[in-house]
Parts: structure tokens; sequence; C-alpha cells
């Protein structure tokens, strides 16, 4: 392998983004979550002696305790490896890179170009970048505009579609509709952390539980999602996930809710709950505030643009967040319920659950391993920490004739893959 530069790929390359994944100084470094087991507590950086080049093309990581969830969390999408020369500031000036392509233009909100890099034999040559060109729009987050870019031809394909507007695009001619099913999931959640007029609303367990009880989940995933996937169980643990256990769903009751909230003393507040304003979670969270309202619970929805609403994600006091499908349950604890974690959108810490989860992630046998996560599912669940309420089939539409486009499972895009038949 090499380096559109001409440089050789090497693991001297793999050890120094490694090395940078471990750094938790860097900003948003949802990385160090992943790869926290060899992250030196005192430092905040990587263990010394812990990422060894062996040779040319080995790499070799000296872990203090077992970690199952390391290799897959290499396979997530911020995993990326990067040139030694790459500049977060400059990268689009001068893309290096191991792929077939480059690109061309990008104009946020807009338009992204990719082209075939024609003076570099990259790593799978001859298997695979058969498009000279690819052509990624902006059209919003209102998927009524996709289907009207897919009418007027001016698309081949869909990167994700939600609700009504799925049957609506399969009935046009000449699309087909792909279906996956997943651990994608969306939460609305409380952040323990946040404070409001002087005061931390959702410090109080008794608030935070209140609002799970307040809420049916199927009544969610069907006005949120058209039914189009399974209830879940507020721990952001699935079928699907090798260590899950059923636990059994989350208490449903809204007069205990309004009770919690009175003796809390909170029955006066008012919560803000923001969203996104794009179909499925916006509908999900108008759900979420509808329930809470018949349960006499006072809830103001305030919904942004996506322009605005990724700015501050993990920082508002109530919000709703999707989250994307990852193969091991532990994967999405560590990422996001671990105390202080980058992603960690909750502002919950409870020791019990971080030395829970770490032994968790020590156990490789299934089933042992699945006897820790019912404690822990447990955990999450009486702690009121998320609404988590259901797992979503995905679903893209592609034109006739496109192979390799299909909706990805971690809904990543595969230019490399990209053909017409």
């Amino acid at each position: 392998m090499k380096w559109n530069n001409g440089d050789d790929f090497t693991a001297e390359d793999v050890a120094r983004n490694i090395t940078g994944w471990c750094d938790k100084a860097v900003e948003g470094n949802s990385m160090a979550g992943r790869f926290a087991v060899l992250i030196d507590p005192d430092t905040n950086k990587a263990i010394e002696g812990a990422i060894e080049v062996v040779d040319a093309h080995t790499v070799r990581l000296n872990l203090p305790r077992p970690d199952i969830s390391l290799i897959a969390g290499m396979a997530d999408y911020p995993a990326a490896i990067v040139h030694g020369s790459h500049d977060p500031d400059s990268m689009l000036a001068n893309p290096v890179g191991t792929g077939p392509y480059l690109p061309e233009s990008l104009e946020v909100g807009v338009k992204g170009v990719l082209v075939r890099n024609e003076n570099h034999t990259w790593w799978n040559e001859g298997n695979g970048a058969w498009m000279d060109r690819v052509e990624y729009i902006d059209y919003g987050t209102d998927p009524s505009a996709f289907v009207a870019a897919a009418e007027a031809d001016e698309i081949d394909m869909l990167y994700t579609i939600e609700g009504e507007f799925i049957d609506i695009m399969t009935s046009f001619d000449g699309w087909i509709e792909n279906e996956v099913v997943t651990m994608a999931t969306i939460v609305i959640r409380p952040n323990q952390l946040a404070e409001i007029d002087g005061m931390k609303p959702y410090a109080d367990k008794r608030v935070r539980q209140a609002i799970s009880m307040a809420v049916d989940n199927s009544v969610l995933l069907e006005l949120g999602y058209n039914s189009r996937g399974v209830p879940a169980q507020n721990h952001h643990v699935g079928p699907a996930h090798p260590e899950y256990i059923d636990i059994g769903d989350p208490k449903y009751d809204p007069a205990g809710a309004l009770a919690l909230v009175q003796e809390a003393g909170m029955a006066d507040f008012e919560h803000e709950l923001i969203s996104i304003d794009d179909a499925w979670r916006k509908d999900t969270t108008d759900a979420v505030a509808a329930q809470l309202r018949d349960a006499g619970i006072n809830v103001k929805r305030t919904v942004l643009p996506g322009s605005t609403f990724w700015n501050d994600w993990a920082k508002y006091p109530f919000s709703s967040t999707n989250w994307n499908h990852r193969p091991f349950g532990v994967q999405i604890w560590a990422l996001a319920y671990r105390s202080g974690e980058a992603w960690n959108e909750f502002g919950w810490a409870n020791p019990e659950f971080d030395a829970l989860l770490e032994q968790a992630l020590a156990t490789p046998d299934v089933e042992q391993r699945r006897a820790l996560m019912a404690t822990g599912e447990a955990l999450i669940q009486e702690e009121g920490v998320t609404i988590q309420p259901y797992w979503r089939s995905l679903y893209n539409h592609t034109r006739e004739g496109l192979g390799g486009g299909a909706h990805h499972i971690s809904f990543e895009i595969r230019p490399a893959l990209l053909h017409w038949t």
C-alpha cells in the first residue's frame, strides 16, 4: 500500500494514528473512549510502551487488561488513518490518502464531489472504483426534498429515508427499496450536568425517572417511526448485540411520573425539549413531549435546523439524538455512558457502572458477559438515564441498475463499491 503522494503506508502510520486516538486532550476525540484501555489516567495519553511497531507491516498493542471492543472500535467511522502531514485546516487542498478518489470540491450545505485519482494505484486496484465521479448533493433535512429530487431525476441514490417517505419512494418506477435491520436508534435524554437558572434539574433521579415513566416506547415507535422496528428498553443494548439480555420493559406509569415530579418540587418547572428538524427524530421527540404533557408535566418544544443543532448536540439540557448501529453493546456503553467520555451526552457518571463496564469489556465469553450486562442494563434503566425507545430498520433507495449503494448497517457510503450494472 502507498499513500497517493508516493510514500509507503507502514506500521508507523498506524501506530502514529493510534497514539493520536489515545490523546484525551484533543477536543471531541471520541476515539479516546474506544481506546480507553490504552490510556494512562495520569497523563490522558497512551501508556508508555503500549503501542509497539514490530516491523513495517505489524503493530502490536500491549494491553494492561483485556478489551473485546478494541478491534470493533477501529471499524467505526472516526477511525480513519491519516498521513503524517495531515492538517484538518488544509486537508481538502492537500488530500493525502490511500484510496482511489480525491475530493474535487466541497461547498458545505450544497455539494461535495469525489473524482477518481488516475495518478495513484490504490491498494485494491482492479476491484472497485468503477465510478469516474461521485457527487453528494445536500438537500437539507426535509425528506420531501429527497423525494422531489428523485422524481426530477436529479439523483441516483438516497443516503437514507424515513417514515412515510419510504413507501412514496418505493412506489416510484425505476427505484429499488433497500432495507437493513440494525441496532440504530434514538435517545431522548436529560443531561444531568446541565444547569438552568442556577439549578441542575436532571441531577435529581426522581425527575429522570418521571420522564421515562411518562412515556410508552411502543407509542414512540408507532408515531415516530411508523412501527418500522422493534421497541427497546431504555438501556441501549438490543437483540442483535451478542451480549443482550431481556430485562423487561421499562415501567410506564404517567400518574406515578407526575407524583415523582411533585415530590421533587418540580411541578411548575417547564422542560424545554430540543430536537433536530428532520422527520423521524422530530416526530419521535414530538411524541415524547405529547406524552409528558398528558402526564401533567410542562414541556416546551424547540426544533432546530441541523446546521444549528449539531454545534452543541451533547450539551443541551434535554434533547434527542440519533445513534448508529454498533456490533457490541459494550461499545455503545463505552462511547456514551462511561463517565467523562466525549460522547457522554447524558452527563451521567456512575462508578458502579464504570467498574461493571470495565469487567464486561474484559470478558470474551458471551454468557459470562451477558450476566454482567443484565446488571448494567437494569442500572441504566432504573437510573432514568435516557428514553431509548426503539431499534430502527434502515432504508434507502437506489436507481435500477446501480449496484453497491444499498443502505449500510453503519450508515457508510463506500464509493469504491458503486457501479452501474
